[in-house]
């Protein structure tokens, strides 16, 4: 046995042996357990770094462990090669993006087999093939057949440079991760899978996915976000120009008699309508559509408004409500409108404080106790006081 370890010479030796015997091909054998192991496929950037390295030791750590145990594993290996970084490097490198791309997968395939992973380079695929995509194209086809896919508009991050969507996540301090650009906030013709079909029973399901942890869970049904409430109309005002209703979701029908005014979203049509022959309010909708479309950071960000000048009328007391444009209100929640209730809700109440429009309460915790004093807003349910018949 050598005394010292030799890198260049053992590995290359081994890994020619491997690659002749085959080694890592999976076959199908009936009788043996099977074990998948998949790790996320590679962008093809060009070259692979220490995140790479460190990933993919990790799935070749666990299908080596698999092995030993008697598992007949399957460790495939793939590249995620559609996108935008490719048509930015043909671009910027005056190449085509297929050679590019293919040039990027040949360099990290040699690298990957130079560490010596135990992968069935035979099950090898790349997103960017027509014989992979294909399946894609073809899938989506039948779900559009069936319904599941529709198209419909829906607001998104727009990158101005990229002339493409991001996703929240690519969205930096309000630029564009990659360009550095102002990110806008557009209403664009898109297709959408329609997952609320089955939002009922993905969350009456989680409750039999035994060995889960709970904030797992917990999030999973956050994230299918059911909400229990209602539509309420506010009728439009035809004295001060307002040309249609307004519709909006709520949860806290108990509050509406505390509606003090409406806000819409930067994208809605009232907001455009007021804002034909208003360069201020022009203006403001364009910072808006500036801002992130990321719910947690409406949430925090500060609470900016614009009068409309145009009015509505509240459904119950008959009383002339505002229509404010707020950012603080998404145009893909509801209707792109909510009635603003600053004595029961933090954001209006933050928005109300701001603007020194009223606020009205409501809602108090019991019958018997007094009404809170308005220094802030009152969230939970509790009994209704002077709200007319409907008080108690």
């Amino acid at each position: 046995m050598q005394e010292k370890y030799h890198p260049q010479e053992i590995e290359k030796n081994a890994q020619q042996y491997w690659e002749q015997t085959a080694a890592f091909k999976a076959a199908e054998i009936p009788d043996k357990p099977k074990y998948y192991c998949l790790s996320m496929f590679p962008y093809p950037s060009g070259k692979l770094h220490m995140g790479h390295v460190r990933n993919y030791t990790i799935g070749d750590v666990l299908s080596r462990y698999r092995r030993m145990q008697g598992y007949n594993v399957l460790q495939p290996m793939g590249w995620d090669a559609f996108g935008l970084p490719a048509e930015n490097a043909a671009m910027q490198n005056n190449v085509s993006p297929a050679q590019w791309t293919q040039d990027n997968i040949t360099y990290m395939r040699k690298q990957l087999k130079s560490l010596g992973f135990s992968i069935d380079w035979t099950r090898e695929i790349a997103t960017c093939d027509s014989s992979y995509y294909h399946w894609n194209q073809w899938l989506f086809l039948r779900m559009l057949e069936k319904g599941l896919v529709y198209l419909t508009t829906g607001t998104v991050n727009w990158d101005p440079v990229d002339q493409t969507v991001l996703a929240n996540e690519q969205v930096i301090d309000g630029c564009g991760w990659r360009t550095g650009a102002p990110v806008e906030k557009r209403e664009i013709p898109m297709y959408y899978m329609k997952i609320t079909h089955y939002a009922e029973e993905l969350l009456t399901s989680l409750d039999k996915l035994d060995g889960w942890p709970e904030r797992v869970k917990t999030m999973q049904a956050n994230w299918i976000g059911k909400s229990f409430g209602v539509d309420i109309i506010f009728p439009a005002d035809p004295v001060s120009g307002t040309p249609q209703d307004i519709k909006v979701f709520t949860t806290r029908a108990d509050t509406l008699m505390g509606a003090t005014y409406v806000a819409v979203a930067a994208e809605h049509p009232l907001a455009l309508h007021a804002a034909q022959n208003n360069p201020s309010l022009q203006a403001f909708i364009h910072e808006c559509k500036l801002g992130s479309a990321k719910e947690a950071d409406l949430a925090t960000q500060e609470k900016k408004g614009m009068d409309t000048g145009l009015f509505v009328i509240h459904p119950l007391n008959g009383e002339k409500l505002p229509v404010w444009v707020a950012n603080y209100v998404l145009m893909g929640y509801g209707e792109g409108a909510v009635m603003a209730v600053p004595a029961h809700d933090e954001r209006d109440f933050a928005f109300a404080t701001q603007y020194s429009l009223p606020i009205k309460a409501v809602i108090k915790p019991t019958e018997n106790d007094l009404a809170l004093p308005l220094t802030q807003a009152y969230i939970d349910h509790g009994v209704t006081f002077d709200s007319d018949e409907f008080s108690g």
